[in-house]
This record gives C-alpha cells, sequence and structure tokens, in this order.
C-alpha cells in the first residue's frame, strides 16, 4: 500500500507541474479510456486462451468414443444455460445488442438498467458459459462476447472515477469500449473504428475520435504484445483473378447474404416462441433437445461441423480441399441457430464468416473457378453472410481485409457488402442485432421485479 501511495504522490507531482490547464483536463479524460484499453487487451488475450483451450478440449471428447458425445453436449449446454440464468440473464447470446442497447440506455435515469447489461459479473459469466458452450462442441464465437465484455469494462471504469474528475460520456464510454473489443478480438483495428461507426454510434465521431483511436491502438498492442501480430486467418492466394470473377462474387452475394438474414430470422422467430413459454421443464427438455441435435450433427457429419468453424475457413482457404460437401454450410447455418437459442453465451461473428466460407466454396466448386478465384469467392462469401446477418457491409469487408491482409481485393469485399446489404432487406428491413436491441430493452423496461444485482 505504501508503494502505491508513493507512486500515486509522484504522478501527482509531475502532473501538477504541468501549467495549461486545458492541458490537464484533456489528459485527465484520456487516462479512463487508456485505462480501460489496457484492461480490455489483457481479459481479451485471457478469453482467448481460454477459449482455445476449450476448444481443444471439444476436439479431445470428440476423440472419444462417440457414444460419450451424446452425454457430453447436453451436460456441458445445461450448464452453460445455468450460469446464465441463476446469475446473469442478459449475459445470454452474442453480447452486441446488449452494448447497443446499453448506449440508448446510457442517461442516469437508465443507469440501473446499464448495469444489468454492463458489469463484472456479466463478464465472468459471458467468459465461462460460451467456453463451456464450445467445450461441448457448440457453434458459437468469441468475438460478439468480447465487445460486450469491453463495454462492461469501459463502464465499470467509468463509475469508480471520483466526483471530481472532468466528467466522461458514458454513451462514448460504452461506444469505445465496443469498438476496443473487437479490435482486441479480431485483431483489426480498422474494423474496430469502422463498427463503432458504422453500427454503434449516433453521436459524430469527431467528439470522440482521439478516444476511439487511442483505445483501438491500446487494446489492440496488448493482445499482439500477448498474441504476436497474428492475422485472424492468415494469406490467402488471391493474386492472378479471372475477370470474371466479379460475377461470381455477386452471386455469391446474393446467395449468403439472403441466407444469413434468413439465419437470424429463424434465430429470432425461435426466441419468440421460446418466450411464450414459461414452464421450466419445456425450457430444459429443448435445452436438452438441442444439445443432442448438435452431437448427432457431430457424429454424422464430423467435427467440421462442430465449433467456431475457423477450421473449416482455414480449410478451404489454406488448402487444396477448397470444395466442402454441399450440405456443409446448411449445418454451419443450422448450428448457430440451435446454440444461440439455447439461452446461453455465445456469439455469431466467426459462425457466421464459416457459414458464408462454405456458401462460397460449394459455390466456386459449382462454378468450376481456379484455385485463387475460389480463394475470393470463399472470402466474398464471408462478407456477404455477416453482412445478412449484421446489415454493416463496410464493418464486414474491413474485418475480412484485414484479418486476411488481402488489400487488392477490396472492391470485391465492398461489392460482397453491398449487395448483401441491399438482398438482405427483402428478408427483413430490420438487422439482427437491432431486433435483439428493442427485445432487451423491451426486456429491462417491463420487467415486474428486476433481480437484486450485487455491486460488481
Amino acid at each position: 500500500m505504501s508503494l502505491f501511495n508513493a507512486i500515486r504522490a509522484k504522478l501527482k507531482k509531475h502532473f501538477d507541474r504541468i501549467r495549461n490547464e486545458r492541458i490537464k483536463k484533456n489528459l485527465l479524460q484520456a487516462i479512463p479510456f487508456w485505462v480501460a484499453s489496457l484492461l480490455t487487451g489483457l481479459v481479451a488475450v485471457a478469453y482467448t486462451k481460454i477459449f482455445a483451450v476449450a476448444e481443444k478440449g471439444a476436439a479431445y471428447i470428440f476423440q472419444l468414443p462417440h457414444h460419450l458425445l451424446l452425454v457430453v453436449t447436453p451436460v456441458c449446454f445445461l450448464i452453460a444455460w445455468w450460469m446464465v440464468k441463476k446469475w446473469a440473464p442478459f449475459a445470454k447470446g452474442s453480447g452486441i445488442p446488449q452494448v447497443i442497447a446499453a448506449i440508448e440506455l446510457a442517461t442516469p435515469k437508465h443507469n440501473d438498467k446499464v448495469d444489468r447489461l454492463l458489469s463484472v459479473r456479466i463478464i465472468i459469466v459471458k467468459i465461462a458459459s460460451s467456453c463451456m458452450v464450445l467445450l461441448g462442441g457448440g457453434i458459437t464465437g468469441r468475438e460478439g462476447p468480447t465487445i460486450q465484455i469491453a463495454g462492461s469494462i469501459f463502464r465499470k471504469v467509468n463509475l469508480l472515477l471520483p466526483e471530481w474528475w472532468p466528467k466522461i460520456s458514458k454513451r462514448n464510454m460504452i461506444m469505445t469500449g465496443a469498438a476496443a473489443g473487437l479490435a482486441a478480438a479480431f485483431n483489426t483495428p480498422l474494423g474496430g473504428i469502422v463498427f463503432a461507426v458504422e453500427e454503434l454510434t449516433k453521436t459524430h465521431i469527431s467528439f470522440f475520435k482521439t478516444a476511439i483511436f487511442s483505445a483501438v491502438i491500446i487494446a489492440g498492442l496488448v493482445a499482439q504484445a500477448f498474441l504476436g501480430p497474428y492475422l485472424y486467418l492468415g494469406y490467402p492466394d488471391v493474386s492472378h483473378l479471372s475477370a470474371s470473377v466479379f460475377l461470381g462474387v455477386a452471386v455469391i452475394a446474393v446467395v449468403a447474404g439472403i441466407a444469413g438474414s434468413l439465419m437470424s430470422k429463424c434465430i429470432l422467430l425461435i426466441m419468440r416462441i421460446r418466450k411464450r413459454s414459461t414452464n421450466q421443464y419445456r425450457q430444459l427438455l429443448y435445452l436438452l433437445c438441442c444439445a443432442l441435435v448438435i452431437a448427432t450433427m457431430g457424429l454424422l457429419a464430423g467435427q467440421q461441423a462442430l465449433g467456431s468453424g475457423k477450421d473449416l475457413m482455414n480449410q478451404v482457404l489454406f488448402t487444396d480441399q477448397k470444395h466442402v460437401v454441399w450440405y456443409m454450410p446448411l449445418l454451419r447455418i443450422v448450428g448457430p441457430i440451435i446454440t444461440f437459442t439455447t439461452g446461453a453465451a455465445g456469439g455469431v461473428f466467426a459462425p457466421a464468416l464459416s457459414a458464408g466460407a462454405g456458401i462460397g466454396s460449394v459455390l466456386s466448386g459449382w462454378f468450376h473457378a481456379s484455385a485463387n478465384d475460389s480463394n475470393l469467392l470463399i472470402l466474398a462469401g464471408m462478407v456477404a453472410f455477416l453482412t445478412g446477418v449484421t446489415r454493416s457491409p463496410f464493418t464486414s469487408a474491413i474485418l475480412v481485409l484485414e484479418m486476411t491482409d488481402r488489400h487488392n481485393v477490396i472492391f470485391h469485399l465492398m461489392l460482397a457488402g453491398m449487395v448483401a446489404a441491399l438482398v438482405s432487406v427483402l428478408v427483413d428491413k430490420h438487422s439482427f442485432y437491432d431486433h435483439l436491441k428493442h427485445q432487451h430493452i423491451h426486456d429491462l423496461t417491463h420487467e415486474k421485479k428486476p433481480p437484486k444485482v450485487l455491486a460488481s
């Protein structure tokens, strides 16, 4: 404690030497963003490593006698669902809709509601529940959860500021946290910035551009310090493309965009049906049925049908096995529908990318495309499917671009995103996250007696 006080006194001494009051105020406003970004990077790294251990555990379980999968998957799903239901109901699902809802509710009048969407408890349950689902073979990702985790960290740092500290917009703090979380999860700094601008903010970026840029840089650098300057996927070969590949990109964008929007629509429909039933036994029965379906998918179609889907993306982009069987994209679409509607924690970013990769892989085979053209069509499918879910074409294109460092195909990827965004409206005018945001706000506003939340 004495060491802490000594460091604090020394820092205060240096700070007091600054004569310019404006610089002092700007520095005090920047420090919370820097501290929160550092913590976000560290937690994102820890989450990445735990998630990788869970994925390895799932692969090990899959190698055991197959009948064990029919036991392990239901048990893991049940534990993951129970953790969310008992300790943090708003930790379920992706996490991005919760962050968007928190941004909308970030006023003194709704502080208690925001606390239920973003807290330390949310962080713990989010990590534990999503990893438990993955261990059981669930089709889920860590990217959406990382965004809610980062929003929770930034929110907590903001709440810990003393009364005399210069006031910082709670809304801007949460938005900046979400951008930092996405940047740390995917190692995509530009993707984090574009995501904040396209998906989250209704405020002009000039009001918090310095904060968001510095937060993305710090969180990304911390993640790189522990994980290395990695690419989420790698360097697929997309050189020497044919002149007609633009046509293939457009066709795949239409198919994948509609498929992504239909997947979202199915998830929302099942969630509405489940919400009508308050019978606890029916809820458990549905959960166990979902787990058994996932386990059966793994047994019949192989391990490629389970997990986040990163192995599938790596196979079709970096090996000679460019073309998966025709039903694999269907399984990669059905998997997230089943997993997400269980009520456990877990994201749809990575599963959406893998489903899009599967669609691009199958259609490129039907088109008899060359290996390099196939790689581009697979990337286009990833962008289009994710756009069908999020309705954020530029975020999707920039994310895939940064994951692969293939700047020569930026126009192809942007075309895929724009086409997918246009055709997705035919299925639903609103994005998956927008629907869930309104649902979370409705649940918070209309619940009769909110459960007591311990200080976190």
